[in-house]
């Protein structure tokens, strides 16, 4: 009994560990070539691990049994993500410190509340006005690179694109909420139409498609880990959890730990505002999200994630 009560904690440490690898890669990869050819590789590769999932649980004929609706649905989301929204973060991580990048892109949580107030009509509670205001002082600190009263050296056009990034990402979950399809058939499908659409852009550039070993190795990595093999185990997590609200509390370890890899593989100066600004953004994320624990929300949620 014990041992099934810690099961789902394997492939949810699994998971944040290589999550917290991902902005060591962004770094990696990005210094040696373009976003757009980076995301190629990345969104080539996180395709075609869909694609083995599919086949391998015999789930082919769901995609040909999607609708039209479903197919035009896709291509809408796949331009928000992975298209624009890894275009905007690739560039962000590219002219910014990883440590500096990933926690601005982080705040999408409070974003989609109010994203959903507006196209949902869903009322936004008081603590979120809260939140809100914690997160923003989070994010003053994350982009004053250690000098929170001096921003001549920051890189302001890069830290919008950081922050918004976060927007098109909790636009994208707004849209895709009342999508009924199994979630590896969507994404699968978001990620079809996405390929053309990089592919097409790449197209017009007159880009080579060829990065340097180290930068398609990083964006292999990327498309494999960013959404592909940690998909699963997430699922995975979510589905043998007795509380997914606990597992999915463990998924702001990551920022932490993607610190500690950025240090000590990218060589970034690992700023105290920038622990100061991360530990704010991540209470404001917990303001937003806090409920309290009652005896109805002890089993899993199939519809957290």
């Amino acid at each position: 009994m014990e041992r099934s009560r810690y099961r789902p904690y394997v492939p949810a440490l699994t998971a944040i560990f290589f999550w917290a690898t991902i902005p060591t890669a962004f770094k990696a990869g990005l210094a040696d070539t373009s976003p757009p050819l980076f995301l190629f590789w990345a969104n080539a590769t996180s395709l075609g691990i869909f694609a083995v999932i599919i086949l391998a649980g015999d789930k082919s004929r769901q995609i040909l049994r999607q609708s039209k609706q479903e197919w035009f649905r896709s291509a809408m989301l796949g331009v928000l993500s992975p298209f624009a929204y890894y275009l905007i973060l690739f560039e962000a991580y590219s002219r910014l410190p990883g440590q500096v990048a990933q926690p601005l892109n982080m705040i999408w949580p409070l974003v989609l509340v109010y994203l959903s107030a507006l196209l949902l009509r869903q009322k936004i509670p008081p603590r979120s006005y809260l939140a809100l205001l914690i997160s923003f002082a989070g994010i003053f600190f994350v982009s004053s690179q250690g000098r929170p009263f001096d921003f001549r050296d920051t890189d302001l056009p890069a830290v919008f694109l950081a922050a918004g990034s976060s927007v098109i990402w909790a636009l994208f979950w707004v849209l895709q909420m009342k999508d009924k399809r199994e979630e590896v058939i969507r994404l699968f499908t978001n990620f079809l139409f996405a390929f053309l659409y990089i592919s097409l852009f790449m197209l017009f550039r007159h880009e080579s498609l060829l990065p340097s070993p180290k930068a398609l190795l990083a964006s292999l990595y990327c498309g494999f880990f960013e959404m592909g093999i940690t998909f699963l185990l997430w699922l995975k997590a979510l589905q043998t959890a007795r509380n997914t609200a606990t597992i999915s509390n463990l998924v702001y370890l990551a920022p932490f730990l993607s610190l500690f890899f950025l240090h000590f593989f990218i060589g970034e100066k690992i700023h105290l505002t920038t622990l100061a600004g991360l530990f704010l953004i991540i209470g404001g994320i917990f303001v937003q999200n806090y409920r309290p624990l009652t005896p109805d929300r002890v089993g899993p949620d199939k519809n957290e994630r």
